[in-house]
């Protein structure tokens, strides 16, 4: 045959038998997640930098020609200093990233469990969502499963609150702890189900000792160091409640914190509460901030009487502390106020600040943290500007600011201990790993170490069509109110309310069709049926004066 390629046509055949295997080319997945600005210079205070520093821009006076000379006699200086800066970026794990954005709201809170196989996000849509990262891949980071905190089973209206706060069970991994914005906190396992819900207490009583939940909103949490039966609640009725898990109907403890502020009738709104833990030696406390501008400590083994130590005016009064959180060891705290800065304090000296520095607030985002590293040795929150600072302890001075949604802010932190990667949580719905691979491990490493899923068209069972139905597709089936229906061929056609729509959203199960309102009842009755089985229920046999 004439012009018959035949070493091109044997490349149309298959080289060898049985699965072919996609193989991971990990290293150019690995650059395709590198980012490109992992490090922002810094100068002043207007860009919002803790300590205060703006970014420099390359807009910047051009040097003189002795200044010229100056630096080409001093490149190998410079060659010096860059490759400490890389040392000081490498110190960190900010090098490559991963993105999900499985919200449609700002993402307000976030949590991993203890091992690092999964990680949950809150969010301002009222929704939680669950990942997994040993079953996602770099082509399918969503969330396996989406859940609303305040949702009930048995209503067909209902009400969504944002959620607030998250929190796996730092020693049980199968709890966690969701306080969204209602009365109400609940514990979920791993796979969202409801364990146990806490009681409302009656908003009636004055004295809230006699309560037995929150009467108001509660707006932070925290779990036991030492307990995993135990965990603390922090509400605006002034109180802050310690629960046993296993009894959602009365709390085991209620602190009802007295404000000394002028004008507060002695109440105020807690804003957050931290719980300290004692595994590397340090007391076990428990802290909380108020809207007055209060920090206050109590022992956490009790008793809870009064608090062993109080700052009146910590921060300004009548603005929202919403970070707050205690080294590993137990003898600093730190607190971002919205009174546009951030102090370190001293538990064994609980007086004065030991530093005190100006960082911009978030204060129409209530759920913005703070969060120490988790060897202590630093600590990490976001910016108004979209940056992440990473400050150093002593003197509260950023060590590295690096962009992660710039114009955006980032509004929750975190910093795993096993898998040394950081989360973060902006206002425009993204959920952003950063970390690195040489000294992170698991979670987003494991997710890159994989091959991009191939997509094919039977995948979505939208589009797909049963055989054994196709065949049969023009028969008549007798539904369940024994009229002809014809049969449904399609997948999504027999299974309505299961499954993924078409631009991937979850199909909710518990919004079943409605039936039609009226303004007689919640449904429209059928006439014959209450005309044969209710005697006496037309018009001429209804007496006039019962009607009035």
């Amino acid at each position: 045959m004439d012009g018959f390629d035949e070493e091109a046509f044997k490349k149309f055949f298959p080289g060898s038998f049985g699965k072919q295997e996609t193989k991971s080319d990990l290293s150019t997945q690995l650059e395709r997640s590198k980012r490109a600005d992992v490090k922002a210079k810094v100068e002043n205070e207007e860009a919002g930098a803790a300590g205060s520093q703006p970014l420099i821009t390359d807009e910047d006076d051009k040097p003189g020609k002795e200044e010229i000379d100056r630096d080409n006699d001093s490149d190998d200086d410079d060659d010096d200093d860059d490759d400490s800066d890389d040392e000081d970026e490498d110190e960190f794990p900010v090098s490559h990233e991963l993105v999900f954005k499985t919200h449609e709201r700002a993402v307000t809170t976030l949590s991993v469990d203890l091992p690092g196989s999964r990680f949950v996000s809150g969010s301002a849509d009222c929704t939680i969502k669950f990942h997994d990262f040993a079953s996602m891949t770099p082509s399918t980071l969503r969330a396996f499963k989406s859940v609303d905190p305040s949702a009930k089973k048995n209503a067909a209206a209902q009400e969504t609150h944002s959620v607030h706060y998250v929190a796996f069970n730092p020693i049980s991994p199968g709890q966690i702890l969701v306080i969204p914005a209602t009365p109400q906190p609940k514990i979920l396992d791993r796979d969202g189900n409801v364990l146990t819900e806490f009681v409302k207490g009656d908003m009636y009583l004055r004295d809230m000792h006699n309560t037995k939940g929150h009467v108001s909103e509660v707006t932070s949490g925290a779990w036991s160091p030492t307990d995993y039966n135990l965990c603390a609640t922090a509400g605006t009725d002034s109180t802050v409640r310690i629960w046993d898990v296993n009894v959602g109907r009365n709390q085991k403890e209620v602190i009802a914190y007295k404000s000394k502020a002028a004008g507060s009738a002695g109440r105020t709104k807690i804003t957050a509460v931290a719980w300290a833990s004692p595994k590397q030696g340090g007391p076990n406390v428990l802290v909380a901030t108020g809207l007055d501008g209060s920090l206050v400590m109590w022992s956490g083994d009790g008793p809870y009487t009064r608090p062993a130590a109080e700052i009146r005016d910590a921060h300004t009064r009548d603005t929202w502390t919403s970070g707050l959180d205690i080294s590993p060891d137990g003898r600093l705290v730190v607190t971002k106020g919205g009174d546009d800065t951030i102090k370190l304090w001293d538990t064994r000296k609980f007086k004065q600040p030991i530093t005190t520095v100006t960082h911009q607030s978030l204060s129409h985002y209530p759920t913005s943290n703070i969060k120490f590293s988790p060897t202590g040795t630093n600590i990490i929150t976001g910016s108004e500007t979209g940056h992440l600072h990473i400050l150093n302890p002593a003197t509260l001075k950023p060590e590295l600011v690096s962009p992660v949604t710039p114009g955006s802010p980032v509004i929750t932190v975190l910093w795993h201990e096993k898998l040394n990667q950081i989360l973060t949580g902006s206002a425009n719905a993204e959920t952003h790993v950063l970390y690195n691979p040489t000294m992170s491990s698991k979670g987003a490493v494991l997710i890159m170490s994989k091959a991009p899923k191939r997509r094919h068209i039977d995948d979505d069972p939208t589009l797909t069509t049963d055989i054994s139905q196709g065949f049969s597709g023009d028969a008549v089936v007798v539904g369940a109110n024994g009229l002809p229906q014809t049969a449904a061929a399609s997948w999504s056609s027999r299974h309505p309310t299961v499954g993924l729509t078409v631009s991937g959203r979850s199909r909710d199960p518990r919004r079943p069709h409605l039936p039609a309102q009226t303004p007689f009842a919640k449904s429209q009755p059928d006439e014959k049926h209450i005309r044969e089985s209710i005697p006496l229920s037309s018009m001429r046999d209804e007496d006039p004066r019962e009607r009035y």
